[in-house]
C-alpha cells in the first residue's frame, strides 16, 4: 500500500487530532513510497531499528517514537546514528504515544485489561486514559500480583495488603504512577501501571489502596503489536512485531 494512505488510516483510527501530547504522532521520518512489510515495537531504539531493517521492513510502527517535548533538537550523537539508519535504508517510521494508550480497542490499555481478564466499564485521569473495571473473579491482591507475574512475564511491586480483597480495578500503562491518587479517588481496590515514584509509598499504606508496578515497557507491549497485526490483515501487509528486551 501507499505510505501515505497508511498514515491517513493510523490517524484517523487512532484520531490523533483529540491529544495534546509531548512528541508528534504520526509519521515521524518519511521512507519509501511503497508499505508491503511493516515491523512494529515499543521504542524506536537503535536494536529495533536493526531488527527492522534485517527483517527487510518498509515501515516501522511504534509507541514511543522520537522528537520529544524539550529534548535536544540538534541531529547528533545517538539520534544522528538513528535517522541515520532509517533515511539510508529507506525506512518509515511512524509513532503514536498518547493516542495509541487511549484507543478503545488497539490500545495499550485496552489490550493490558484484555490479557488480564478486566471488565472495562470506566475510565478516569487526565484525559480519561486510565481505565477501570472489575477482575474476572474476585481476588485479592497478591493473587493480582500473581496473575500480572505469569501473564507479562516479570515480578510486579506490590505496595499494600496482599490479602485486600479486590474488586474495582484501575490501570494505566507505562509512566502513569502520577494517576495513583485520581484512581483511589475514582474507587478502585488496586491500581496497576508501569512505573513507580517515591511518594506512591505513602498513598499505598495511607490509603489501604493497593499498588502495582510492573513495569513500564512491559505493560505497553501489547498496543503497538495489536495495531500492526490489525493493519495487516486489513490491507495484505506482512508484519512482524519485534520485543526488544527491557527491564525497566
Amino acid at each position: 500500500m501507499e505510505r501515505v494512505n497508511l498514515e491517513l488510516y493510523l490517524n484517523d483510527t487512532l484520531q490523533t487530532a483529540q491529544f495534546r501530547d509531548y512528541c508528534p504522532n504520526g509519521l515521524q521520518v518519511e521512507g519509501r513510497p511503497e508499505i508491503r512489510r511493516l515491523a512494529s515495537g515499543v521504542t524506536a531504539s537503535q536494536a529495533l531499528l536493526e531488527a527492522a531493517r534485517d527483517w527487510g521492513a518498509d515501515a516501522l510502527l511504534v509507541h514511543h517514537g522520537y522528537f520529544w517535548k524539550n529534548e535536544d533538537a540538534r541531529v547528533v550523537g545517538i539520534k544522528r546514528k538513528r535517522l541515520g539508519l532509517l533515511i539510508t535504508n529507506d525506512i518509515s517510521l511512524f509513532a503514536y504515544h498518547l493516542p495509541l494508550d487511549a484507543h478503545p480497542e488497539f490500545g495499550n490499555n485496552a489490550q493490558l485489561g484484555r490479557l488480564l481478564g478486566f471488565a472495562g466499564d470506566g475510565r478516569f485521569g487526565p484525559d480519561q486514559l486510565g481505565w477501570l473495571g472489575a477482575p474476572a473473579q474476585p481476588t485479592t491482591l497478591g493473587e493480582l500480583a500473581a496473575l500480572v507475574e505469569a501473564q507479562l512475564g516479570r515480578t510486579p511491586l506490590l505496595l499494600g495488603d496482599p490479602d485486600r480483597q479486590v474488586k474495582r480495578v484501575a490501570w494505566c500503562t507505562g509512566g502513569a504512577q502520577g494517576f495513583f491518587e485520581a484512581a483511589i479517588t475514582a474507587g478502585a481496590d488496586v491500581y496497576l501501571t508501569g512505573e513507580v515514584s517515591e511518594q506512591n509509598t505513602h498513598l499505598a499504606l495511607e490509603s489501604g489502596v493497593g499498588f502495582l508496578a510492573a513495569g513500564h515497557h512491559a505493560t505497553e507491549r501489547w498496543g503497538a503489536k495489536a495495531l500492526g497485526e490489525h493493519v495487516a490483515e486489513v490491507f495484505g501487509l506482512e508484519h512482524c512485531f519485534f520485543d526488544i528486551p527491557n527491564p525497566v
